[in-house]
Parts: C-alpha cells; structure tokens; sequence
C-alpha cells in the first residue's frame, strides 16, 4: 500500500488545514468547555474537527476504519484490534493550551499498518506550520507562506544540549533527568509539537514520562522516524500501536542518533 500512502497524504495534509481553520475560528472567540468522563476537557472545536476528519478520511479510504480521540469508545478493543490498517487522529491535541489560548495545538492524523506508523501529519493553526512524513518518504515542514523543506534530525551533538519540555508544566522525572545533564537549554512547546521539534532538529531530546495516548504521538512517530530519530519506550523500542485493550502509551523518550545519553538516566527515574 505504499503508493496509496504518497497518493493521500496531500488530502490528508489538505484535511488537517480544514480542520485548522475551523478550530481557529472557534479559537477566536469565547467558547465553552465540558469534562469527559476522564476529567479531561473538550470543546465544540474537538467535536467538529472530529467530525470533518472522520468523515473526509472515510470519503479518500472508504475501507479503512478510523480511531480518533473523540469515538474511541465506539471500538471496542476486540474490532479495532484485528484491523491491519487504519487511521489513528486526535483532532485537537493539546486542548488545554488551546482553552489558555497559548497557540501550542495541533491536528494530528497518522496511518497505522501493522501496528506501526506509516503516514504523518502535524498542523498547528495558529502558527501555520505543517509538518508531515510518509514511510520511506522523508519527512517535511512547511511554514506560513513558504514551499515544504525536507527535515532532519539534528546530526552532530552540541556542546549545549536542547531539551523539549512542556510550556504548561514540567514533571518531576524531567526536572530529574535535567538536573543529571549538566549545562542544557530548554525550549518549550506543548501537544506533539515538541516531538517535531526533535525532527526538524530544533531540540535534541524529549522525555515523557506520564500518561499519553497512542493518538498523541501516531502522527509525530513516523515524522520523527522519517527525520532520522526515534519516538520509543524507555527501553529503547519503537512504540507500537494497537497491540492491547488500552490504548495508553508506555512512557516515551525522542531522541537522535547524537543525543544526550538518556539511558543512562533511566534507572534513577
């Protein structure tokens, strides 16, 4: 299916602008926020990216199911696991940022086959940028207004290390394993954005430790895995999807081929 991978990513990234545009317009103004069972927050902008991204990826792959954020209840884990392909989507990560209108938000929509992420796409609406990978394709950003650069990874360590973190907060286990770096920078982000940040070689690593969902890096695996990183546990394995009942993510560590060497950490956390 790897020419049908090249053949819908310029719809799906044309998908996730649309489901931008509406999320902003809805950024914009004053709107209200309900709970989930979970006690996290969802808007109406969630609810209707859902639904113009549920129903336009059904339109391009009529037998492909998708598994979004919004619906994952309505697949009970006996369905969804013996699907060999389909779409994982969060509509709108990183909702609370976009409740404290902080601009660090994104539309995530990845293809899963065979467990494994073979199509990503990233686009943040506040700051028009789109980042984007196929398997065996590269990966991309695009920024307002200008063509698509290829990315990579950053390729030589620095004297300084660049360490993505949470804007919102930043838990004990990375305040930890910064304290045991020695002398770093910090940039911050939120959603998957920082894990971009990691493939286009802005930081040199991301730690995450605490909950996520495989929504939350479907996307920003395979854009990370096409720069020339990795997105896995903290074992070093890839991260792999739909496997289990849960659909919660082990905690994760992006890093390069030149990062600083995590693993080390690991014992003490």
């Amino acid at each position: 299916m790897n020419g049908a991978h090249n053949d819908w990513l310029e719809s799906v990234c044309r998908t996730a602008r649309k489901a931008g545009d509406g999320i902003l317009e809805i950024y914009r103004q004053d709107f209200e926020v309900e709970y989930k069972q979970d006690k996290s927050p969802v808007s109406i902008a969630d609810l209707n990216a859902d639904r113009l991204i549920t129903a336009e990826l059904t339109e391009l792959a009529p037998d492909v199911p998708v598994l979004s954020e919004e619906d994952a209840t309505g697949h009970p884990p006996e369905e969804r696991m013996g699907w060999a392909t389909y779409w994982l989507v969060d509509p709108l990560d990183g909702t609370k940022g976009f409740i404290h209108k902080n601009d660090f938000f994104t539309v995530n929509v990845a293809l899963i086959e065979n467990h494994r992420p073979v199509l990503g796409v990233v686009f943040a609406p506040a700051m028009n940028q789109l980042y984007y990978a196929t398997r065996g394709g590269g990966a991309f950003r695009q920024d307002a207004g200008a063509p698509a650069q290829p990315i990579h990874v950053r390729e030589h360590a620095r004297d300084e290390p660049v360490i993505a973190v949470s804007r919102m907060h930043v838990n004990k286990p990375t305040k930890q394993l910064l304290a045991q770096l020695g002398k770093h920078r910090l940039i911050r982000a939120d959603s998957s954005l920082k894990c971009c940040l990691v493939a286009d070689g802005s930081a040199d690593l991301y730690l995450r430790v605490g909950p996520t969902c495989e929504w939350d890096t479907g996307a920003s695996q395979c854009i990370v895995e096409e720069a020339g990183g990795y997105l896995t546990d903290c074992a070093g394995r890839a991260l792999r999807y739909n496997t289990k009942e849960s659909l919660i993510n082990p905690s994760f560590v992006v890093h390069t081929p030149v990062s600083p060497d995590w693993r080390r950490f690991m014992e003490d956390l």
